[in-house]
């Protein structure tokens, strides 16, 4: 009885946290950039019931196999491409990514799941590549986005919403020259920052810092749509090249990737389970009292 007290009690924590990694993505359908997180729950190891034998044969008969419970393993992130929205802003930037690989056994496309992963007959496991934009935190250390929503400040500094200085392909912060607004400036697929100089030719003014990483499940999420990655080498991160099929986009922001409707399914479903538990918990209670209360009396 009391293991499946515990077996109750470990889904509604399950439950529990699921619901909070839902309401997180709900909070954040409007934030640009913003990876929907999914939170991936893992059974207890098995138990092997048996059936103790008689004194004669001393043999045990096997009951089956008994599953004591449930727990949230990890929270994963999907980096699904979200919808450009058009901001017609100057300092606002999306990027656009549908990177893929080629599968040396069959020379095709690898056909990535909807997350983004995709098994191998030996077992290997193999990610899509992401492209991020490059800042630096207030401690310079390096930083990875998608939210390509950047403002200027009086320095000519590029910065984005949190303060963070983005960081050109030369991996120093991008600063626009004295004279040259951000209105001036226009960007190509490849994120080259242009604007004219005196005689009305085109020069390049910086490049935005955009990488590829091979192995976006290495990033780490500190907040406010910005990763960290602490194994370089794991993730494999290296610059945009022009062959990649992704490309930076001038007065769009990427929106959010959370499936609104999906969302508020995996919210009810979750609070229905949690009250699954949490009867099943009075359940085995009111077991308990009588166990003790009534039959221990008689």
């Amino acid at each position: 009885m009391l293991r499946g007290l515990y077996t109750a009690a470990s889904g509604m924590i399950t439950q529990q946290r699921r619901h909070d990694t839902v309401t997180q993505n709900i909070a954040n359908i409007n934030t640009a950039g913003y990876k929907q997180v999914n939170s991936v729950t893992h059974s207890f190891p098995d138990v092997l019931i048996s059936l103790m034998g008689d004194k004669e044969t001393g043999g045990q008969k096997t009951i089956g196999r008994l599953t004591t419970g449930v727990f949230a393993e990890e929270s994963m992130s999907s980096f699904m491409q979200g919808d450009l929205k058009e901001t017609n802003n100057s300092s606002d930037f999306g990027l656009v990514s549908s990177l893929g690989l080629i599968d040396p056994a069959t020379d095709q496309p690898i056909p990535f799941d909807a997350s983004g992963k995709y098994v191998t007959e030996d077992g290997e496991v193999i990610y899509r590549p992401e492209v991020f934009f490059t800042v630096q935190d207030a401690n310079g250390e390096t930083r990875y986005t998608r939210d390509g929503g950047f403002r200027v400040n009086a320095a000519g500094g590029l910065l984005t919403n949190q303060g963070q200085a983005v960081l050109g392909s030369d991996g120093n912060p991008i600063v626009l020259q004295p004279g040259v607004t951000i209105d001036q400036v226009q960007s190509d697929g490849l994120g080259n920052l242009t604007s004219l100089d005196e005689e009305g030719e085109p020069v390049i003014v910086a490049t935005l810092g955009v990488v590829v990483v091979n192995n976006p499940h290495q990033l780490v999420r500190e907040g406010h749509g910005v990763f960290r990655v602490d194994n370089v080498q794991a993730a494999n991160i290296r610059a945009l090249e022009a062959e990649d099929n992704a490309s930076v986009r001038q007065g769009y922001l990427e929106s959010s990737n959370v499936d609104t409707a999906q969302a508020m399914v995996d919210l009810m479903a979750a609070q229905r389970a949690y009250e699954s538990n949490q009867k099943l918990i009075q359940y085995y209670d009111k077991s308990l009292e009588k166990a003790v209360n009534e039959i221990g009396r008689v």
